[in-house]
């Protein structure tokens, strides 16, 4: 069904937009489900027959079979672009997607670690063992700079600037910024980086990579995420941790303790301020707890 607009559709993907074969893919697929759906309700129709709400009702029949609101966002948005691209041929003179609404992500809210548990975390790791100090650097500055997995894993040497507290940091996208670093894990890189760092050869291309593997590597995502959950597990908490959790914990704690949302979100390299508004939810559940707990008009 459709089939020769699919077709036109996905080179107008490929030529006009440059989009992966990836992303491609994905987007036609999104345009199979409606097909599928009209096919299933013995509706099939002509593309400049599709009504706005023949769409929404689209939507609500894939929500009924358990899709997720992110997923049903992500279909929303294919719809949109693939009748873009029909209205921008003139297959049709009318555009049916455009007052079709996105369902609303709830986001959720992630396990924080407060400062106490992150401290007991970190103190169970076995520091008489050479991965112990690379692990304790490691996990000082996920929390003291607030770093995704992968840019802790991708850290260079030359990328550290200990002497001023600061190091460069590369994020989404290949953007760079620059975050303060604090003296814990200064002092623990430095004991890593002079003591234990100098008794593994690194492979060619490593060089320059502060955090190695016994092999001379880059420590892979899933070698942290065990490390972390081990350790968890060593501190008994009782929580949903993974290797991000220490970065929403480094973004939390600051505002709480009441720092600039731009100040927070240059630190964290957000593109958009909204991703880092989710912290201030965060915060007003931490505002909530303290009245709970100190407000005589909050106790029961």
């Amino acid at each position: 069904m459709w089939q020769p607009y699919k077709k036109g559709y996905k080179d107008w993907l490929q030529l006009e937009k440059s989009l992966s074969d990836n992303s491609v893919e994905a987007y036609l697929r999104d345009i199979e489900k409606l097909t599928e759906y009209l096919i299933v309700q013995n509706s099939p129709k002509k593309i400049n027959e599709i009504s706005l709400k023949d769409l929404q009702l689209f939507i609500q029949w894939i929500g009924e079979l358990g899709m997720t609101p992110t997923s049903q966002a992500r279909i929303v948005s294919g719809i949109r672009s693939f009748f873009k691209y029909c209205l921008t041929e003139q297959l049709i003179t009318s555009d049916p997607s455009i007052l079709l609404e996105t369902p609303k992500v709830k986001r959720a809210l992630p396990d924080v670690l407060s400062f106490e548990e992150i401290e007991n975390i970190i103190n169970q790791i076995d520091l008489s063992k050479p991965d112990g100090g690379r692990n304790k650097a490691m996990l000082e500055t996920m929390y003291s700079c607030g770093l995704r997995v992968s840019e802790l894993i991708n850290l260079k040497i030359s990328c550290l600037y200990l002497d001023v507290g600061f190091i460069r940091v590369i994020g989404k996208g290949d953007k760079e910024r620059l975050v303060p670093i604090g003296s814990d894990a200064i002092k623990y890189i430095t004991i890593y980086k002079n003591n234990i760092r100098t008794n593994i050869v690194p492979k060619q291309g490593f060089e320059d990579i502060l955090f190695l593997n016994k092999f001379g590597k880059s420590i892979s995502r899933v070698m942290i995420f065990y490390i972390i959950k081990e350790l968890v597990l060593k501190a008994n908490i009782d929580k949903n941790i993974s290797p991000h959790t220490f970065r929403h914990s480094f973004a939390t704690h600051l505002v709480e303790g009441g720092a600039n949302l731009r100040a927070v979100q240059e630190m964290l390299g957000h593109e958009s301020i909204t991703t880092t508004e989710i912290y201030t939810h965060l915060d007003r559940e931490f505002l909530r707890t303290t009245l709970t707990q100190f407000h005589p008009a909050f106790k029961k």
